[in-house]
């Protein structure tokens, strides 16, 4: 997952540009960010370069992507930009024909910056333009941290999935600029749970090795009242071969199937009567060598606590993974047999994640987006939106989620 938010830094000062020179006086002056032109000193005519600084001298919700400068009948010669109040220099550059310049790193959000910039046109007479002013703030913007992740090779089974760290109110407009694409011409279509998730995906997998494009236009998109997106990227990830795996909790067997021909069966012990696991389509979206698992965090209170789990991937957010188990009664071996479990889909392993175990070999054969499907459970299918599971919804229900 990516788009970390970044500590926000506000501090104010004013400042005027001297003409000729990137050096920023005391309070006073125009900081208009739309320039003008300064007069040449020889003969008074005004230079035909046009600065235009994108976020507007005193305006409180900068862009953080979008910020640069331009200029038109002139190439810029020197532009400044700090951090108000530190002084910080912000790196950026000037484009190879001298018409425009950008930072090169995103802007810190609700942080109070200056930008100076200097141009001359044809004649080599000189133009100024300076610019103070804050970018949005934390309060008042949204990201999405999404999954996959940009140069990923995953499952058939991965959605794109976007959790938005505030409630969105307007879903048709944060929706209709995202949009994701697959080179397989597969149509793709977004679904909400709620005002914080939307994921996207195909009416069925994906198509094994074609290469899929999130683009992604929030900066600026209004989601909720006075609350605006800040993220403008482009992601790329590549589906890999197709893997989908069944357990059959009757005969507590996994069928393996790549590509469509089966690769292995393997014994599996599942849930216990008493603590049964879900039925229905599972698609791995983490995956751990070793991890611990706590019964006291998914409301199993102190009935198990073990520090190094094997061979550990997730299937539900609420605690239903598939992974190695090396605590079973050796004497009496339950794989393939009885289930033992607290809902998970447990696979012969060893203490330390070494040795040639069932576990690892589906360990080391299975990626993220990878489709577990459980059938002949006792218990109920599981919730579309308990883990990346919205295969478990008809494409009917799927498309009638959708904003746009």
């Amino acid at each position: 997952m990516t788009t970390p938010d970044r500590t926000a830094r506000a501090l104010g000062a004013c400042a005027a540009l001297m003409v000729g020179a990137l050096t920023l006086t005391a309070c006073g002056g125009d900081a208009s960010a739309d320039s003008a032109s300064g007069k040449d000193g020889k003969n008074g005519r005004t230079s035909t370069a046009k600065i235009a600084i994108s976020a507007k001298d005193g305006s409180t919700s900068a862009s953080i992507n979008a910020t640069g400068v331009k200029v038109s009948d002139g190439r810029l010669t020197g532009v400044k930009m700090t951090v108000a109040g530190s002084g910080t220099a912000v790196p950026g550059a000037i484009s190879a024909n001298g018409h425009s310049w950008k930072p090169k790193e995103q802007l810190e959000r609700g942080t109070k910056y200056r930008i100076s910039a200097l141009a001359k046109d044809a004649d080599g007479r000189t133009a100024a333009a300076n610019s103070i002013f804050t970018t949005v703030s934390s309060s008042n913007s949204f990201i999405g941290t999404y999954t996959p992740d940009n140069g990923s090779t995953v499952g058939v089974g991965m959605p794109v999935s976007f959790t938005f760290d505030k409630a969105i109110g307007d879903r048709k407009a944060v929706q209709s600029h995202i949009t994701v694409t697959s080179s397989s011409g597969q149509r793709v279509v977004g679904h909400w749970f709620g005002a914080r998730r939307l994921d996207f995906r195909p009416e069925e997998y994906w198509k094994a090795g074609s290469k899929v494009t999130m683009r992604i236009a929030l900066d600026g998109v209004e989601g909720a009242n006075n609350v605006y997106g800040v993220q403008k990227k482009t992601v790329t990830f590549t589906v890999g071969r197709s893997q989908v795996s069944t357990v059959d909790v009757g005969t507590q067997t996994m069928t393996v199937v790549r590509d469509g021909e089966p690769l292995k069966s393997v014994p599996i012990s599942a849930g216990t009567p008493e603590n049964t696991t879900y039925n229905g389509q599972m698609v791995i979206s983490e995956k751990f060598v070793q991890t611990r698992m706590n019964g006291s965090t998914v409301g199993f209170g102190g009935e198990y606590d073990i520090a190094d789990v094997p061979h550990a991937m997730r299937l539900t957010s609420s605690g239903t993974f598939i992974h190695g188990n090396y605590w079973y009664n050796r004497g009496n071996p339950p794989f393939g047999r009885q289930g033992t479990s607290h809902g998970c889909v447990g696979l012969a392993d060893v203490q330390g994640a070494q040795g040639d175990t069932t576990a690892k070999w589906f360990y080391d054969n299975s990626l993220v987006g990878d489709v577990v499907t459980v059938k002949n459970s006792p218990d109920k299918t599981v919730s579309p939106d308990n883990g990346l599971n919205g295969w478990n919804m008809s494409w009917s229900a799927w498309t009638a989620g959708s904003a746009v």
